[in-house]
């Protein structure tokens, strides 16, 4: 426990072991302890000592684990511990900017939410639904909008943005609970399970008889190349990601690219990190509909570190309802 100034405790790590091929497994990361850690930083630095209270699990991870840097991370590095996005509560601090006992600047709305919301639809994946969804996708009422991997922590927030503009929304899930939970708590208009349907052109012809207008890209891959055939002229296709590709030595092909053409598509990737200055303008926007009960959100909670690692690799087989978040300490 970290309330006690000057004491000494052990303190868990997640190591990741080595570059990952194909999928990744429990035994690519290991829980170490070091022990008697002493709870002071050196009072000649400008260090803050936190304790994690939150950590988040997101598919990103996985492309860390790959010995390729892009132009957004760069790789982890073998025989250090996994970094990624959490809530912290300050402990000791020689930092000008942050005092003991800080939870972030996030204090004065800190009380109404559960602290894991900021490792969620306060946080990281909220913002990436903000941006992506309101600055790329540039939607307007009436349209026809299509999100892949929609149960997940940005696909949940982005069909019900969706809704509350007025659009005709379906998403897609990869089990029959998770397609229920679209239609039933998320609100979108329909929502089916991928791998139950055996041609996804005939699927997206289904449930988009007139086309897609935007297409919210999580996944990548042969649900990419089916909804290119499917897009309407002037359509949208924000890509946040690729989950389906992560995991490939070899990334899948994409054969339908002239219907781009055709069709006058944009396609656009983009970065959570290019809306970080937007972030208290998109708390302004999200939290009235938290509070008016008209955003819903659903995590995925596992307790305790040494539950990490089967908590990050489960997000590829879709073991995860939700927003994959680790308890840590609950405060």
């Amino acid at each position: 426990d970290g309330s006690e100034k000057n004491a000494v405790v052990s303190n868990r790590k997640v190591i990741f072991k080595d570059y990952v091929f194909g999928f990744p497994k429990e035994s690519d990361m290991v829980v170490t302890v070091d022990k008697n850690l002493k709870l002071k930083v050196a009072s000649d630095s400008k260090d803050i000592l936190v304790k994690n209270l939150y950590l988040s699990c997101d598919p990103y991870m996985r492309l860390l684990m790959t010995n390729r840097s892009s132009e957004i991370f760069g790789p982890y590095t073998p025989g250090t511990p996994i970094t990624g996005f959490g809530v912290s509560k300050v402990i000791d601090s020689r930092n000008p900017e942050f005092k003991e006992g800080d939870l972030g600047s996030l204090k004065f709305i800190i009380l109404i939410y559960p602290l894991s919301y900021y490792a969620g639809i306060l946080g990281m994946p909220g913002l990436t639904a903000y941006g992506g969804f309101y600055e790329v996708c540039a939607p307007k009422k009436g349209e026809y909008v299509f999100v892949s991997a929609a149960s997940g922590a940005v696909g949940q927030l982005v069909g019900q943005f969706a809704k509350l503009m007025g659009c005709y929304v379906v998403g897609s899930a990869g089990t029959q609970d998770k397609v229920e939970l679209l239609k039933n708590k998320f609100g979108f208009d329909d929502a089916f399970n991928y791998k139950e349907e055996p041609d996804l052109n005939a699927a997206l012809k289904r449930y988009f008889p007139e086309g897609i207008d935007i297409y919210f890209e999580n996944v990548g891959g042969k649900m990419l190349d089916a909804v290119i055939l499917n897009m309407r002229v002037h359509g949208r296709i924000a890509v946040c990601g690729m989950i389906s590709q992560y995991n490939r030595d070899q990334p899948e092909g994409v054969h339908n690219l002239m219907s781009i053409v055709y069709k006058r598509v944009r396609i656009e990737g983009f970065a959570v990190f290019d809306y970080y200055p937007q972030y208290s303008k998109f708390l302004d926007f999200i939290l009235p509909y938290i509070r008016e009960g008209k955003v819903k959100y659903v995590e995925d909670i596992v307790e305790g570190l040494e539950n990490g690692p089967a908590a990050l690799i489960g997000l590829f087989s879709g073991c995860n309802v939700g927003k994959q978040v680790i308890v840590i300490a609950p405060q």
